[in-house]
This record gives structure tokens, C-alpha cells and sequence, in this order.
């Protein structure tokens, strides 16, 4: 395979459009998100990390739009003269330049650089944990904050599509994104599904941060956030359904990723996952393979009938 135009360093932010920006914000700050910005038309909401914001939401009638990737101010001028678009100023808070990009299935792929980073909020850490084989807990209480998880950064997204091929290419070749495993139902050179994550060389890099599969129609499965860790998921879990939120499926750890995952619906219908504890890997990992036949999870409930993620 040729070289792709670019190499993206990270996913950063999805965009939806909701009718009501105040009942979306409500929602967000339960999920364990923090409002940066909101003005009568945008609502933009960081997490503890750096980054200025990881959710945005325009006013307008209920849709997921699209994704938002990392790279360098170098790397837009780079890809606007491969793809014959160009570098705009991100009129938008925090700034930063913009290469607006859309997907062959008619998504919004925006690659952003230099967008102006914020001072990271305090992250509550946990004691350690005393497992079968290391007990280093010794006179210090293990004592979990109630209240909502500490969303960290956007983890990942997956999307569905009608060609798998064509899209999952047209991500290789211009993003640099790279195949961490496929799922197949008859043969594996026939893959159905397909993580894929962000070269970093030998960086590690999350397993994915896009899963594309290949359904017959093209919209969103689910957005993912990394939170702090298991008990702060756990205490998530808690708040959200204390708060009268729609769990969807969960508590479990996922075999492909690797991550313990808790899936929710948020008031617009979409499917939206706390994780932690993710499988890393460098850009030297071989891709694999795994049947839709197996299992989907390590431990916890099977998937829902009505699978929708």
C-alpha cells in the first residue's frame, strides 16, 4: 500500500446537532463531562485532559455530523494540497486551523491542529489496589467519590457503513490510519468489521480509535470516552442511573480493545460508552483476526438483542 498523505496523531472530538443544547448539557455533565463554552447555537465540553473541548453539539435537529482528528499545522497544509481543499482558521472556541474533509459515506471529517490547549482539571486518583499477587494497600482505606465518572479525552468512535473496503481505505490512505483487527463471519479475507488505529510509529496508540462495520447503512454505532479508571466507572454507572439515564449495555470487558466498557443512550437516542484500561499498541502490531461467531466480551452481559453500537 502506498504511503497515506497524512499520519493523524489522535481522534479528537465528535460533532452532533441536538434541538435543545440545555437538556444535551445536562445530560453531558451527568456523563461526567465539564461545559467550556455554550452560546444560543454550540455547546463545547472538555474532560479533565488538556484538551479544550471533546464533545460539540450544534443547535439543529437530532444527528450525529461527524469526527474531528488531531495532526500538525504542517500536516493540514499537506493534506489541503493532496485532497485540493485548504487550511481555514477554526472559527470556533479554542481557535486553531481546520482542513474540512468529508468521508465517502458523507461525513464530516475535520483534521484540526493547533487548537488552544486548556489547563487539565485536578483527576481524583484512587489507593491502589491489592490483587492475589501485590498487596501494597497497607493502612490506607480504599474509598470511592460518589458522583459522575471523570471523563478524561475521547477515546474513539464507531461508525457503520454499506462498502467496509471503501471506506476503511479511504481512512488508511488519507488519515494513516492502520488495521489493528478484523471481524469476519464466513472467511477472514471477507472482514465485515475493522478496527483501526492511529500510527504512531513506536508510540503506543490506543487498539482503535475508529471501528468501521459493514451493515448496509451508514450512520453512527457509538462515541467512546476514556475515564479514570474501573471504580470510576463503576461510580459513574451509579450516578447516571441515579439520575434516570438509559443504560444500554454493561458492565463488561471487550476481547477485541481490551477495555472494561459501559454503554449508554444519551437524549438524542445515540449509543455513548465509558471505557478504561484499553489494549496499547505500537504500529509494528500484526493485524488479527477474529470471528463474529465468538465471544465479544472477556466477562460480562452478552450484547443486547438489538445490538446498536
Amino acid at each position: 500500500m502506498s504511503a497515506p498523505i497524512i499520519r493523524v496523531h489522535d481522534v479528537a472530538f465528535p460533532r452532533f446537532a441536538a434541538p435543545d443544547l440545555d437538556v444535551m448539557q445536562a445530560f453531558l455533565l451527568t456523563f461526567g463531562m465539564h461545559t467550556v463554552a455554550k452560546s444560543d447555537e454550540a455547546l463545547y465540553m472538555r474532560g479533565t485532559d488538556a484538551q479544550h473541548h471533546v464533545h460539540v453539539t450544534h443547535l439543529g435537529d437530532p444527528a450525529f455530523l461527524g469526527l474531528a482528528f488531531q495532526a500538525t499545522r504542517d500536516e493540514l497544509a499537506v493534506l489541503a494540497e493532496a485532497t485540493n481543499t485548504v487550511v481555514e482558521s477554526l472559527e470556533e472556541p479554542g481557535g486553531g486551523y481546520v482542513v474540512h474533509l468529508t468521508d465517502p459515506d458523507g461525513r464530516i471529517v475535520d483534521v484540526v491542529a493547533e487548537i488552544e490547549p486548556i489547563d487539565a482539571l485536578d483527576l481524583s486518583v484512587h489507593a491502589s489496589l491489592n490483587t492475589g499477587t501485590e498487596r501494597v494497600r497497607v493502612d490506607e482505606l480504599q474509598r470511592v467519590p460518589l458522583g459522575a465518572s471523570q471523563v478524561k479525552r475521547f477515546g474513539h468512535a464507531a461508525i457503520k457503513t454499506t462498502s467496509l473496503t471503501k471506506l476503511s481505505q479511504w481512512y488508511g490512505e488519507t488519515l494513516g490510519l492502520l488495521i489493528s483487527d478484523d471481524m469476519y463471519l464466513s472467511r477472514p479475507e471477507e472482514p465485515l468489521g475493522r478496527f483501526m488505529r492511529c500510527d504512531r510509529g513506536d508510540q503506543a496508540a490506543d487498539h482503535h480509535s475508529l471501528l468501521i462495520l459493514e451493515t448496509g447503512e451508514a450512520r453512527l454505532g457509538h462515541c467512546a470516552w476514556e475515564v479514570a479508571d474501573i471504580d470510576d466507572l463503576m461510580s459513574g454507572h451509579d450516578h447516571l442511573q441515579s439520575a434516570g439515564n438509559r443504560h444500554y449495555w454493561g458492565i463488561g470487558r471487550h476481547v477485541l480493545g481490551g477495555q472494561i466498557f459501559d454503554y449508554w443512550k444519551d437524549p438524542l437516542g445515540f449509543t455513548v460508552e465509558h471505557w478504561t484500561d484499553s489494549d496499547l499498541l505500537t504500529a509494528s502490531a500484526p493485524i488479527g483476526t477474529r470471528s463474529l461467531i465468538e465471544p465479544i466480551n472477556q466477562w460480562g452481559p452478552e450484547p443486547p438483542s438489538d445490538l446498536d453500537f
